[in-house]
């Protein structure tokens, strides 16, 4: 089944009402020091400031972006992005922050122990592309961009140096997303270091847990969270795998604690339920909710499949956390009720085993659960209180190769393509296609919504989309 084709423009009476109702739910999270540890007046200034954006959900509660765009069309600006990264570029005021790492000097040969042999052999691992040995150094940038010019601001390199591990083809050295709350910058290269940074690009601290030894050699991803006066970072890996927990201002390791896991890529979700505040992680043999001041885990649950990599979201007391390689796991848990180890009746309050995503991240928005299935544009969307299928599954024609996680603001669904496509949809019970925009790059990292503008970070260059 294909998705209707509307050319009709959102009417401004329903972009009011859904202003509101983002204003609402603003107020709601804030109240409860929402999953960002923003208070409300930071929620509401227009920002996108970590991963999946204010809300932690893919939200962007005050936004308005454009619906048409093309290189000729609505691209306020276009610059090139030196090296590589998939990381969501981030916006604090009129500063865009983002990762990059930049491969320099000459080749040189891999430092890896080989564990399988298309590391070694270079077969083929995704679609004819092989596996990426490490064979330079590479310069591990954050950059700060003037959000109304696009002009370059800083840049900051804080380490070069040869990875241990290679990567897959899709993967890059900066896949991590930044984060900040307008007084610290947190930036996160797995192996190569966490920091934190001043606004201006100074380094306050730095922290090295040493090296990660991935699943199949595929490389990092993960983000670390911010909440308040804590820096939430998960190290999943093949080796000894745990969840730390850091002071904001110092970069002191506050706890610890050791988990039984191998590699995921999927960023924690800090959501404040009661009096304590938890942390939300996936996990190939359990999901979990820690205490974020002791680190005692609070409940446990089924686990997901291999390669965990999706994000967890929240809303209305429930967390949401899914992922979709050899196999489908959706787990939704009432974060009200979950305590000890959780099942269907006792904090599980439903589940799904089919049609989830491998690698984009769920996108909860006005009681709805949009997913992907693996990495295709074959969209399902759900009732996010019940797990009752409200559409699908049915394919996007346009988004053939899906990465990016789908965002949402003013009643629009935008859902960007590994081929540089991007379908903008109206949300609804049925939605329809509103248009489908090309530009000469292709998506991996995610949109990012401020205001009327629309951020594409693509593997050549960052856009700003916007009418002016």
């Amino acid at each position: 089944m294909q998705l209707r084709v509307s050319a009709s423009k959102m009417p401004a009476r329903m972009s009011k009402i859904l202003v509101l109702a983002g204003f609402s739910l603003v107020m709601f999270t804030a109240g409860l020091r929402g999953p960002t540890g923003l208070d409300a007046e930071q929620t509401l200034t227009p920002s996108w400031p970590q991963w999946r954006g204010p809300l932690a959900s893919g939200v962007a509660p005050t936004g308005d972006p454009p619906t048409r765009w093309s290189e000729t069309e609505n691209v306020r600006w276009k610059v090139p992005v030196p090296g590589s990264g998939a990381s969501t570029p981030i916006i604090w005021g009129d500063t865009i922050y983002l990762q990059t790492a930049v491969a320099t000097g000459d080749l040189k040969p891999t430092q890896q122990n080989f564990t399988v042999d298309f590391q070694r052999t270079g077969e083929s691992v995704y679609n004819g592309q092989a596996y990426v040995q490490s064979k330079q150094d590479q310069v591990f940038q954050v950059l700060a961009i003037d959000r109304a010019t696009g002009s370059l601001r800083w840049s900051k390199t804080l380490r070069t140096e040869q990875p241990k591990e290679g990567r897959h083809p899709t993967n890059t050295y900066a896949s991590a997303s930044p984060s900040t709350d307008g007084t610290h910058i947190i930036a996160f290269f797995g192996s190569r270091g966490l920091y934190a940074l001043t606004m201006k690009g100074d380094v306050v601290w730095e922290k090295d847990f040493g090296e990660m030894d991935t699943r199949n050699g595929w490389g990092e991803g993960a983000s670390p969270a911010l909440y308040q006066n804590r820096v939430i970072v998960t190290w999943d890996h093949e080796g000894t795998s745990f969840l730390a927990v850091l002071d904001k201002e110092t970069g002191q390791e506050l706890w610890r604690r050791e988990r039984d896991e191998p590699t995921t890529w999927a960023t924690p979700l800090i959501v404040p339920v009661g009096s304590r505040t938890q942390i939300i992680t996936n996990g190939t043999k359990n999901i979990r909710g820690y205490d974020l001041e002791s680190g005692e885990v609070l409940w446990q649950g089924p686990g997901l499949t291999f390669n965990s990599i999706p994000s967890p979201v929240f809303g209305d007391g429930i967390a949401y956390l899914t992922s979709g390689f050899s196999g489908s796991a959706l787990l939704a848990v009432d974060l009200a009720k979950a305590q000890g180890t959780i099942a269907e009746g006792a904090g599980l309050l439903w589940r799904r085993d089919r049609d989830t995503p491998y690698v984009a991240s769920p996108l909860l928005y006005q009681g709805s659960l949009y997913l992907f299935k693996h990495l295709s544009g074959i969209m399902t969307v759900l009732d996010a209180r019940t797990g009752e299928t409200q559409f699908g599954p049915s394919r996007l024609s346009d988004v053939p190769d899906l990465y990016a996680s789908p965002v949402a603001a003013a009643g629009r669904i935008y859902v960007a393509s590994r081929d540089g496509a991007v379908v903008v949809l109206k949300h609804g019970r049925t939605p329809e296609t509103v248009a489908v925009n090309r530009l000469d790059d292709g998506f991996d990292a995610s949109p990012a919504i401020v205001g009327d503008e629309l951020y594409l970070r693509g593997r050549k260059s960052l856009y700003r989309i916007s009418v002016k």
